[in-house]
């Protein structure tokens, strides 16, 4: 329904982002608490609700994808880390739980368990059940917590320690039939085993609990019931390398680049997909002709906004870019019929801008700064000015370009001499605010009460439903608290912004 309004702004040469616009109001049938929220953010991702928390150095890593994953968005874990860095990261997302663990990370009878402690420090496994093979592969053996527990000598090998007489399973059986197993015979690990005894996976009783009892019904979860992530490269020869290495461990790859309509990206999209079967999400873009071109070469996702971000002065550095509202717009109507969904990244101040996003005909948003100061971003909070702060710097900001090639590669700057380099971002620090969970609460919140205006059910009603008003900088300021002299913030509004 927005078509029309789009089309008027272009016949005036005009473009227009967040606090230029609202979504008109319409009749209502479902109240806020009852819509749906699920989503894609490629091809094949299904999400519970379209958040994607941002491939930055100080939004996201493993602690920031486990939480977003849990409340039903994906994270992209980002690449100003090693490739093997990076891997690790992801396999903490998809080693956090999961229904059947198709590959298990295994010992040997001769590791002793001091050997075992330094794997899981290097590799940082959280868990403590290994199952253990022999020097021909077979599992004779596992050890759990309770061996780590009452473990009094570290050179003791698994051998002798090891529990022996195991309760197994066939390669085949199911959650259900696991379950039972698990029950009846009171073990909190069920190896299962082909017929000639190899390892052809493991279940856990509590990852088995979990979903029997239906608490994970609201995660973000693949097809094995393990946690969804992402990861950002950007192109080239590390970026294949980098994909070659995550592998299982995430469930889309997101190439990564201030700059997707160029050749680079172009020749790293079509080697990832013709060596590999993961969904591809491509940024970033801001014009519908380009976000054509990736989907033509084989993009399964688009990610858009090229200079929106807080702490991004692209747009001023380098003269370009389109207003955000706009820019997602042109990129939607440019893929219909494609069934190619679209990423909103950066711009997002408020709940509000997340229904105009989706509005505008986006499926997710991706977020930065409304992140960043959460307890689960990276970084730890410190105390200036009174209040608790956390840093929060942008992927082109010189701090960032010095500290790793990656953002330069991203801003193509591969230039090592720091004065040299032609930053497209600054270092910012933002309110530590807490949990995640508490956050996102009330970001959902607004986009369900948005929602409901609009009288849309589903976020795909909402994309068709959606209409817009044009406002002015007095009809902006009418939007916000005004007149008035405030006495403390909301949980999901603060007066000084």
């Amino acid at each position: 329904m927005c078509d029309g309004f789009f089309a008027r702004m272009e016949d005036l040469g005009q473009a227009v982002t967040y606090g230029e616009v609202r979504l008109k109001t319409g009749f209502s049938q479902i109240p806020p608490a009852q819509v749906s929220l699920e989503t894609r953010f490629s091809r094949r991702v299904s999400l519970k609700m379209p958040v994607v928390s941002a491939a930055m150095d100080t939004v996201t890593e493993s602690g920031m994808a486990i939480a977003i994953a849990q409340l039903g968005g994906i994270g992209v874990i980002h690449r100003n880390l090693s490739p093997e860095e990076q891997r690790n990261e992801a396999r903490r997302v998809k080693y956090h739980l999961s229904g059947m663990i198709s590959s298990p990370i295994t010992v040997t009878e001769a590791m002793t368990f001091n050997e075992i402690n330094v794997m899981r420090k290097e590799r940082n496994f959280p868990f403590h059940s290994f199952p253990v093979l022999d020097a021909g592969g077979k599992l004779v053996g596992i050890i759990t917590q309770n061996d780590f527990d009452f473990c009094g000598d570290l050179s003791q090998t698994t051998s002798q320690v090891m529990t022996r007489d195991l309760i197994t399973a066939g390669s085949e059986t199911t959650v259900d039939e696991a379950y039972a197993i698990m029950q009846n015979a009171k073990k909190k690990v069920l190896p299962l085993v082909d017929a000639e005894g190899h390892l052809a996976g493991m279940y856990l009783y509590s990852d088995l609990k979990r979903i029997k009892s239906g608490t994970s019904s609201g995660f973000s979860l693949d097809a094995q019931a393990r946690l969804q992530v992402a990861a950002a490269v950007g192109t080239g020869d590390d970026a294949l390398r980098r994909v070659e290495l995550l592998g299982s461990y995430v469930d889309v790859i997101v190439i990564d680049t201030a700059h997707g309509d160029s050749q680079a990206v172009f020749d790293t999209l079509r080697e990832i997909k013709r060596n590999s079967d993961l969904d591809v999400v491509v940024g970033n873009v801001s014009e519908g002709s380009s976000a054509h071109r990736l989907v033509y070469a084989g993009a399964d996702g688009i990610k858009v906004g090229q200079g929106p971000g807080s702490i991004c002065t692209t747009r001023i550095i380098a003269g370009i870019g389109c207003p955000q509202v706009t820019a997602v717009y042109n990129v939607v109507h440019a893929l219909e019929g494609t069934d190619v969904p679209v990423c909103a990244d950066g711009g997002i101040e408020y709940s509000g801008d997340i229904t105009i996003a989706i509005g505008a005909g986006a499926h997710t948003v991706m977020m930065g700064k409304l992140l960043a100061g959460t307890e689960e971003a990276p970084g730890e909070a410190e105390f200036h000015s009174g209040r608790w702060m956390k840093s929060y710097r942008g992927m082109g900001s010189l701090a960032a370009m010095k500290a790793n090639l990656s953002s330069r590669q991203r801003y193509r700057q591969t230039d090592d001499a720091p004065g040299k380099l032609v930053p497209e971002g600054i270092e910012a620090t933002v309110p530590h605010i807490g949990g995640l969970a508490t956050i996102m609460y009330q970001y959902l919140g607004g986009l369900r009460a948005g929602m409901g205006y609009v009288g849309a059910a589903t976020i795909q009603e909402l994309r068709e439903k959606a209409d817009f008003y044009r406002i002015s900088a007095v009809g902006m300021a009418e939007s916000h608290p005004h007149g008035v002299q405030a006495v403390g913030d909301a949980p999901n509004y603060r007066f000084a912004e």
